[in-house]
């Protein structure tokens, strides 16, 4: 990656609808040379895909819930399995295994207590191989960014 390419990057994270004549013109490229450089840093798996950024407040779900997870036992067996069951619901945003005292951190939105309360007890309470659980909700987000720093890296 060069820092055309970097330019690309921040530019379709700042808006990934733009059109290539507007990106192009934006990283001081021709068309061609930045359709072929978009692509292959499609094919590199650099750029993932699109999507379109929602206020989840605005579609009804306000909640934002992180449980921190002790499993059972932290084999590469148990931890798979729990991933397995855990992608079925649909209100798990994010999971990531840890290091120290929990082994995963989940985000879970709701749109209420109650549709929380639904999930802990008709989802996530009925994985096997959880030794514990502790949930903590946020009040509100102070910092939340969808473009990735365009500093160092790979």
């Amino acid at each position: 990656m060069d820092a055309i390419d970097r330019r690309i990057i921040a530019e379709l994270q700042r808006d990934g609808r733009q059109r290539l004549s507007d990106l192009s013109q934006a990283v001081g490229l021709s068309p061609t040379p930045c359709a072929r450089r978009v692509a292959r840093l499609e094919r590199a798996g650099i750029i993932t895909g699109y999507s379109a950024r929602v206020d989840q407040e605005r579609l009804g779900l306000p909640l934002n819930v992180f449980i921190f997870v002790e499993l059972e036992t932290q084999s590469r067996a148990a931890v798979s399995s729990f991933e397995a069951a855990l992608r079925r619901f649909d209100e798990v945003m994010e999971c990531y295994l840890m290091t120290g005292t929990r082994d995963v951190l989940i985000r879970v939105v709701a749109a209420d207590l109650a549709g929380f309360d639904r999930f802990l007890e008709e989802g996530l309470m009925q994985i096997p191989g959880i030794r514990s659980m502790r949930s903590s909700f946020a009040l509100r987000t102070m910092i939340r960014r969808n473009a990735l720093p365009q500093g160092q890296g790979a």
